[in-house]
């Protein structure tokens, strides 16, 4: 059987190439987990970040928690994120805020919390 080099490199060529991992999985979990597994995610955005010196993303996480038990799950969260160690793989955690809270009573205590984590490339 005789294989062709160059048919073969040209062949290749034409592969979809695989997207690099994006570290946004791991931070989810990490910030769901901090819920205390309470949280619901209502939404998650990432946009590119750059200063002279470093490059990452910004993401903006908002997360639900219903019921008496998962609200007081959500302020522990508030109170613990800014401080918190988070581990991604590949990233180091520049900032993590709480940039909006809104606590409704009725028909059944909510809280819903929005963040900003700014992960910067380790490296």
């Amino acid at each position: 059987m005789h294989s062709d080099p160059i048919a073969q490199r040209q062949m290749q060529a034409l592969l979809p190439r695989r997207a690099p991992r994006r570290p946004w999985i791991q931070l989810l979990s990490a910030v769901l987990e901090l819920g205390q597994g309470q949280g619901e995610l209502l939404r998650h955005a990432e946009r590119g970040w750059a200063s002279v010196t470093f490059s990452g993303t910004r993401h903006t996480i908002a997360l639900a928690f219903t019921g008496v038990e998962a609200v007081a799950a959500g302020e522990a969260f508030i109170d613990a994120l800014p401080e918190h160690e988070f581990s991604v793989s590949g990233q180091l955690v520049a900032d993590a805020a709480v940039i909006a809270v809104e606590h409704t009573a009725l028909p059944e205590p909510r809280l819903v919390v929005e963040v900003e984590v700014l992960l910067l490339e380790d490296g």
